[in-house]
């Protein structure tokens, strides 16, 4: 946990609260377990209460909605497909292990320097995304993740390896206001809302399925 706080002891604003999408079924599976263990601690570590942490996996059971619910986290009650702004105030994104849509969605949401500047994301590597797709289908697919990486600090997680599989190509993504000033002011331009339509794997649930 105290690998995230290094990144974020500088000018980045700390965050006040966290979204956590994607987690899985952790009653089923070790490796949703122990995401959400070291999500409890990141709590602690950064002194967010559990009560300003809000979660949101379609597949979560009755059951496991219970268990979140008695740690004194909170549940969203619908599929945002991670369209969330920051709403002015520092916000920490836990999704490991989210399907790229979701993050390039989040981006969507929160598309100017001001937003994006307060902003966290832990989760899949952006430059491991960039390096696996080809680039015409990362700005076609996932334009806003492909805008902003020249605008991103990107840190992995330390690997340990007990946990290779849970944590796999696992960073914390943060945006730095000056670097995203120093974008092309064209970058900021188009705000049009992602689709997916020749989009041939798309990795998330959408709303309604």
């Amino acid at each position: 946990a105290g690998a995230v706080r290094a990144p974020l002891s500088g000018p980045a604003e700390p965050p006040a609260r966290c979204v956590c999408y994607g987690l899985g079924r952790f009653g089923r599976c070790p490796a949703a377990r122990y995401q959400l263990a070291f999500l409890l601690l990141l709590l602690d570590e950064l002194r967010v209460p559990p009560a300003r942490c809000a979660l949101f996996d379609p597949v979560f059971s009755a059951r496991e909605e219970a268990a979140l619910r008695a740690l004194g986290l909170c549940l969203l009650p619908e599929n945002e497909e991670g369209k969330r702004g920051v709403e002015g105030s520092g916000t920490l994104f836990y999704m490991v292990h989210c399907g790229k849509a979701l993050y390039n969605n989040l981006l969507w949401s929160n598309w100017s320097p001001a937003a994006l500047s307060k902003l966290v994301i832990i989760g899949n590597s952006f430059r491991g995304i960039e390096e696996r797709l080809l680039s015409r289908i990362l700005e076609r697919d996932y334009s806003y993740i492909a805008k902003v990486l020249k605008g991103v600090e990107e840190v992995a997680l330390p690997s340990h390896p007990r946990y290779l599989d849970t944590f796999n190509d696992t960073s914390v993504h943060w945006f730095p206001l000056d670097k995203l000033q120093e974008l092309s002011p064209e970058v900021w331009d188009c705000v049009e809302e992602p689709m997916y339509q020749d989009c041939e794997d798309l990795e998330i649930i959408r709303k309604g399925e």
